[in-house]
């Protein structure tokens, strides 16, 4: 027993098999810093001893019993208090006794259901951990140990290309293609801009990556918006016909799989960006969801399906890369529109008269020109 410090205490050590060889992760902590953990994947055994070292020889440790505990939580920032907790595994090390020496105690939990990814975000944390407690009769000696988790996907069965034409009617028609809708977290994005009609003084043009964070259900939705990163593709005025390339390397960046409805608390989204920005600083903007997806890299991925699958991600993005510096591109007369109202060569002020648009400084979502609405009404 301890009283007021004084008495028997002892270091609790936590010890992975085949920690030596084991690779690891880096988590974002709370405070934004990385921490390394060792890494495991759903379906994989936690296994390995506690080791129990005695702080003052010759002494003994009474205790009612040690265990230990694989622990998967849900902490919600704002609501600290209350710890979601969708897996508790607990084995019992040793019976209610006395410890007159170091020990040590071996622990298996099993091919153990990891079913979500470790994730720090703005307003919640997913963490999975090992917790060993010896119990005691005032004060419990407690030691938990944080692992990373890792969600592996394999190859989509049908990855379609986004295209979408969208604009403001009789002022800015764009249509915009992505040559896929899922890409895996080392992907490079690959797309084009068309311009199909020009009547407002564009200044530049970019692409942006957003994380959308999603927590809580129903009127206690709250979102949160982070701007992963942000690319100016074009600079200056654009004309009718022009084609603007998009090559985005998503290796460099802090991105995570795409999550929805974790346990029913939380998602995380990722949404593609495109933002015009005309001489007036007003903005014309259009998101489009993305889906991310973590790829094996490990030899547990042994399909061979997923071996001949893998060179293909390549070849479609050198392909279109092959079109774009070819200049294919530039001949569509299919899909140019023939208004009477806007010459082939136009796109400038002296050509074309400038079309009204929104307010000074004002952003304007981009919508299909079957449903565009007129921005006219400032």
């Amino acid at each position: 027993m301890s009283f007021f410090g004084f008495g028997q205490s002892a270091e609790i050590d936590i010890v992975l098999d085949g920690a030596e060889s084991r690779k690891m992760a880096e988590v974002k902590s709370e405070d934004g810093k990385k921490e390394r953990y060792y890494l495991f994947y759903d379906g994989e055994t936690v296994a390995g001893k506690v080791n129990i070292t005695l702080k003052k020889s010759g002494s003994k440790l009474e205790h009612h019993g040690i265990k230990i505990e694989f622990i998967c939580q849900i902490e919600m920032y704002y609501d600290r208090g209350n710890h979601h907790e969708f897996l508790s595994l607990v084995k019992e090390l040793a019976r209610p006794g006395e410890m007159q020496t170091n020990a040590s105690y071996p622990f298996d939990f099993n091919q153990v259901e990891k079913p979500y990814e470790s994730y720090t975000g703005s307003n919640v944390r997913l963490r999975y951990f090992l917790r060993v407690t010896i119990v005691r009769r005032l004060s419990d000696l407690v030691r938990e140990m944080d692992i990373a988790v890792h969600t592996l996907s394999q190859y989509p069965d049908m990855n379609t290309s986004i295209k979408m034409e969208v604009g403001i009617e009789d002022c800015l028609h764009i249509e915009f293609e992505y040559n896929k809708s899922k890409y895996h977290l080392k992907d490079v994005i690959v797309g084009k801009i068309y311009f199909l009609l020009v009547r407002i003084k564009i200044k530049h043009m970019e692409v942006a990556i957003i994380k959308r964070e999603t927590t809580g259900s129903g009127p206690n939705t709250f979102n949160e918006n982070e701007t992963i990163a942000k690319y100016e593709i074009m600079d200056g005025a654009p004309v009718r016909g022009e084609s603007i390339p998009i090559r985005v390397f998503l290796a460099g960046y802090d991105l995570t799989p795409t999550m929805r409805d974790v346990n029913k608390k939380f998602s995380v989204r990722y949404y593609l960006n495109l933002v015009l920005v005309d001489e007036e600083d007003r903005r014309y903007f259009k998101q489009q969801e993305i889906t991310l997806w973590r790829r094996g890299e490990r030899a547990r991925r042994s399909q061979t399906d997923q071996s001949e699958a893998e060179p293909q991600t390549p070849m479609g993005i050198n392909s279109i890369q092959q079109q774009l510096a070819e200049g294919n591109i530039q001949a569509r007369p299919s899909v140019l529109p023939t208004s009477p109202q806007t010459p082939s060569e136009a796109g400038d002020a002296e050509s074309t008269p400038a079309a009204p648009g929104p307010p000074r400084g004002a952003d304007t979502d981009l919508t299909s020109p079957t449903e565009s609405t007129n921005e006219e009404n400032d």
